[in-house]
């Protein structure tokens, strides 16, 4: 398939993981807050608000946007996240939600570009770390006013990085059977 096709692709999911964070985080989950998000279990004794999961694979994706259509689409798609993320946000959260958006996705890019020279893998990682601890400290000071969720928004955001990371390793594989840098 055509990079700029496969970018497409993955910009529309990219986008498609703000809605379903907001969805989630209201809808799903083993027990919601009254008042709150809805908690899911990410390690034993560990709970986090559910949309950390969609939050995860979209630094994943922002990365993929990047990778295919280039940095200014990738920037392109974070403002478009942040708009749908201020009209689609449970009143409560509305804040939290677009300044944590913006400014992990932000950082991840900032992370992401310089290190893609030393392999899609090693750059996919750190950057989502640091876009994962953006936006768990980010959101959860202005939604919550407590850092009481950080270690399972950390861990939920991490799992949903991990599982992607197998196909990070196929992309990584068919770019460098195409003489695309690695």
């Amino acid at each position: 398939m055509d990079r700029k096709i496969q970018g497409y692709i993955v910009f529309a999911f990219y986008v498609a993981c703000v809605p379903l964070a907001n969805w989630l985080i209201g809808h799903f989950g083993s027990f919601c807050l009254p008042d709150g998000p809805c908690m899911i279990p990410v390690w034993p004794g560990l709970a986090a608000p559910s949309g950390v999961l969609a939050i995860g694979a979209a630094l994943v994706l922002r990365d993929l946007v990047q990778r295919r259509l280039g940095l200014s689409f990738s920037l392109v798609a974070i403002v478009i996240g942040a708009v749908i993320s201020w009209f689609i946000s449970p009143p409560f959260l509305v804040l939290a939600s677009v300044a944590a958006f913006v400014f992990s996705e932000t950082a991840d890019a900032l992370v992401f570009t310089p290190l893609q020279k030393q392999g899609l893998l090693v750059a996919v990682a750190v950057s989502a770390l640091a876009g994962i601890l953006v936006d768990s400290v980010l959101f959860l000071t202005l939604a919550f006013h407590s850092l009481d969720f950080l270690s399972g928004q950390i861990i939920g955001k991490l799992w949903a990085v991990l599982a992607a990371m197998p196909i990070i390793q196929l992309i990584r594989r068919s770019d460098a059977k195409a003489g695309l840098a690695t």
